[in-house]
């Protein structure tokens, strides 16, 4: 009796100084524990996404791969599997499991291995967000606490919730949501029971248990969690045997683009960086752009099959590379080192790596970086493939398949539709099309060049090339402005030049070299007249067709100060000249190019919404607000606050009847000028111009309709000459038309109204003068009213700017 009383004595002062060394640990500890109801409004790290104006996901950019879910979104089998894994008595106990704590040291004491962990969700959510990973007993204290006081704040749900979005998972993956597109390149709800199981099992160890890195050590885990789902009561033993049976399927994925679209989504990234700084990466933005999801795949192909074409006309470069052929005795060698060098080759411009492995008569066997192989038909590309020699020739046609391949080449191919393959390469030559709203500048589809893949430099918004005549129709409607008309005669005659900011002695010639003498201004735009334009950039003066230019939008800081700007011989990226073009399809007023047209945060506020200038096509028909509504406007206005339901309007640049006069110049371009190949389109209400550089090294076409326009520009990066025979019209334009052809589907085909004060008179082609009563030769042309001709015969000169013909061409003289 006496040892049991004094047993019972010492548990008593055990217990009694265990209570006492508790107390003070919690008093010690408690006053430096961190407030767990910031769990409440706890920001985690979610990376930003660009979105279409569709909603079609084109982007994501940040460190951390995480998309937050909310408990009720969570599956329930996949809760039981993560009960299973960490925590089954998770929704019964306070936030400190003594019965698991000790499961697990029985687990560990009888096998040697750790089953299932000692910590409860609500512990490993106090590590996550409040402390550190050291293994000591004073975190093991805090840890223990902050899970009580856990348990004192937030529901059971909200606690999962925490535990379930932030969690690391391997491969950048942080939350079960990103690990299970991550693994399985899809959501959570979408998986299997074993798929379940398996992403349960990573968080014990991320780096080991993941299904990519160590497969077997994931397997096992996944099955040792479907028996204890079993031994739970949570599935039955069919559903385990079937769960155990299904083999790992995990491959790494990345983010689940809708489609590619990487020049756009990388400009909103860039325009986000700026906005907000390193935060736009880890704070959960959705961002929305004005980029149409059709026309933005549509880009990209008409881009990639316009280089194509283009490099079709110039022959075949041969192989990529030229592995070694196998010696004998050593295919095996041979074929592994020709995998290696398939997976190390990227699929580029929709282009397939192949590897010849055998000639015959007619064909050769070719394989791929799955291991299968199959045939290249002598007909598919191989007949065809006449040899490069130069940007200007090619060689004789090939007679044999051995001209063209030999055994261990590195080639592309390309899919048949009829199921075969296509002989193909990837183009040397680059390309960028951009295409905006003229209303309001906002940019619907960007390509910055052949695939993102292979070079990152944004052609469309950094490529700064010469425009060449691309240009020309902002010198005509400077001319116009001046008081020039359509019908104005410039002599097409040879100039000499010599301006101390040329360097030199400058003798312009037309291409193919040909004078065409006098010439109305309307025929000298239509078909490109380089000396027509010269001299009327001599007669309206270089500082007024900047100041005009300016007055457009376009930056002319670093243009030369020289009548060689009339040739377009200063440098412009393809979105500027697009942004010019606008003016020229919005009936003349400015607007600005734009990308974000909205940013959510990660709760859905929107905490920004582009407010763009934009053309009012039918002010005038709009109707009046109230009386009420206009007085209290008209106060906000003058107390200087902005209207912020409505964009502002654009501001007008180019005086109407000048912008309808040169805008029917330019569809003279496509009606029967250098851009005839756009007739093809079958529309009246195209206009456009075509440009071609000395060399010739750029391509371009820029045209429009009155709701799409559409630059398109073709060029070698490293300025090497395109071909004599490649012009813009063959380069660039036939990029342009199928690119238009979709664009403007929906469109309606109508004809410009005529303006008020424009007159549509008969001329005599030859003088730019009235016609004579009966003059059968006579042609329209559209005039300002105060600039209508005086009738021919009377003795008077077609007005030019308030100076006579003669004199223009005494003066230059």
């Amino acid at each position: 009796m006496k040892f049991l009383r004094f047993l019972l004595r010492c548990s008593l002062l055990g217990i009694l100084a265990a209570s006492w060394l508790l107390a003070g640990v919690y008093l010690y500890l408690n006053p430096g524990l961190p407030d767990v109801a910031t769990l409440r409004d706890v920001k985690l790290q979610t990376p930003m996404q660009v979105f279409t104006r569709e909603g079609d996901l084109i982007g994501q950019f940040g460190e951390q791969k995480r998309n937050p879910l909310h408990f009720d979104e969570i599956p329930e089998q996949f809760i039981q599997a993560l009960l299973a894994a960490e925590d089954d008595r998770f929704f019964r106990h306070r936030g400190v499991d003594f019965a698991g704590l000790m499961r697990a040291v029985s687990e560990l004491a009888l096998t040697g291995e750790k089953g299932s962990g000692g910590s409860t969700l609500t512990m490993q959510v106090a590590r996550n967000y409040f402390l550190s990973l050291e293994r000591t007993f004073m975190r093991k204290f805090n840890e223990i606490l902050l899970a009580v006081q856990i348990e004192r704040t937030l529901e059971k749900e909200e606690i999962f919730e925490l535990y379930f979005n932030r969690v690391f998972l391997g491969h950048r993956s942080y939350g079960f949501e990103a690990a299970a597109q991550v693994y399985y390149g899809t959501t959570i709800r979408e998986l299997s029971l074993a798929q379940h199981a398996m992403l349960a099992g990573i968080p014990k160890a991320p780096s080991r248990n993941n299904p990519i890195s160590g497969p077997e050590a994931s397997l096992e885990r996944r099955n040792w969690i479907l028996g204890r789902m079993l031994g739970l009561g949570y599935i039955d033993r069919e559903a385990w045997s079937e769960a155990v049976a299904e083999p790992v399927s995990a491959t790494h994925h990345g983010a689940k683009l809708s489609f590619a679209a990487h020049y756009a989504a990388e400009m909103a990234r860039q325009e986000m960086l700026d906005r907000f700084g390193m935060a736009a990466y880890t704070d959960g933005y959705n961002v929305y752009t004005s980029i149409s999801s059709e026309l933005q795949q549509l880009a990209q192909d008409t881009v990639v099959h316009g280089l194509i074409t283009y490099d079709k006309r110039h022959g075949y470069r041969g192989a990529e590379r030229q592995l070694p052929p196998p010696a004998e005795g050593s295919a095996a060698e041979a074929m592994a080192l020709w995998k290696v060098a398939l997976a190390e080759t990227p699929i580029e411009a929709g282009l397939t790596p192949v590897i010849v492995t055998e000639l015959g008569d007619q064909q050769a066997s070719i394989l791929f970086r799955d291991g299968s192989s199959d045939i290249l038909l002598w007909e598919n590309g191989l007949r065809q493939a006449s040899p490069y020699l130069s940007e200007n020739s090619v060689g004789r046609a090939p007679q044999s398949v051995k001209d063209v391949v030999s055994v261990g080449d590195l080639i592309r191919v390309q899919p048949r539709e009829d199921g075969g393959w296509q002989l193909a390469q990837v183009p040397a030559a680059q390309a960028a099309l951009v295409s905006l709203n003229p209303d309001n500048g906002a940019i619907v589809s960007i390509v910055g060049g052949m695939g993102f893949e292979n070079s990152k430099f944004n052609r469309a918004t950094q490529a700064r090339r010469q425009p060449g005549s691309n240009f020309k129709p902002f010198v005509y409607s400077a001319a116009l402005d001046a008081g020039f008309t359509a019908a104005s005669i410039i002599n097409d005659a040879p100039v000499v030049l010599q301006d101390a900011s040329l360097e030199d002695i400058w003798r312009p010639e037309n291409d193919g070299g040909r004078f065409y003498g006098p010439t109305r201004l309307r025929w000298a735009l239509t078909q490109s007249r380089n000396l027509v334009s010269i001299r009327l950039l001599q007669q309206i003066g270089v500082p007024k067709l900047l100041n005009h230019v300016q007055q457009l939008g376009i930056d002319t800081s670093e243009f030369p100060r020289d009548l060689s700007i009339a040739l377009g011989t200063h440098e412009m990226t393809p979105l500027e000249l697009a942004s010019a073009y606008s003016v020229l399809a919005n009936g003349g007023y400015a607007v600005t190019p734009w990308l974000v047209e909205q940013v959510e945060d990660v709760d859905g506020n929107t905490i920004y919404q582009a407010m763009p200038a934009t053309v009012c096509r039918n002010c005038e028909d709009a109707v009046s607000p109230a009386q009420d509504e206009r007085e209290l406007r008209m106060e906000e206005i003058l107390a200087g606050v902005p209207d912020s339901t409505q964009p502002p309007q654009a501001e007008r640049v180019m005086e109407e009847r000048i912008n309808f006069i040169l805008n029917s110049i330019l569809q003279d371009v496509i009606k029967r000028g250098t851009g005839r190949r756009a007739l093809a389109l079958g529309r009246n209400d195209l206009a456009g111009k075509t440009g071609t550089t000395n060399g010739p090294m750029d391509a371009w076409f820029s045209g429009y309709n009155r709701d799409v326009v559409t630059t398109a520009w073709v060029g070698f990066d490293n300025y090497t000459p395109l071909g004599r025979r490649e012009f813009g019209g063959t380069a660039a334009l036939p990029i342009w038309i199928d690119y238009m052809r979709i664009a403007l589907r929906d469109s309606p085909d109508a004809e410009r109204p005529l303006p008020p004060g424009v007159v549509h008179v008969r001329i005599d082609p030859d003088t730019g003068l009235l016609a004579r009563p009966g003059q059968e030769n006579a042609i329209f042309e559209y005039f300002r009213e105060e600039r209508v001709p005086p009738p021919a015969g009377d003795g008077e000169q077609p007005r030019t700017g308030g100076r006579t013909n003669d004199q223009l061409i005494k003066d230059i003289f």
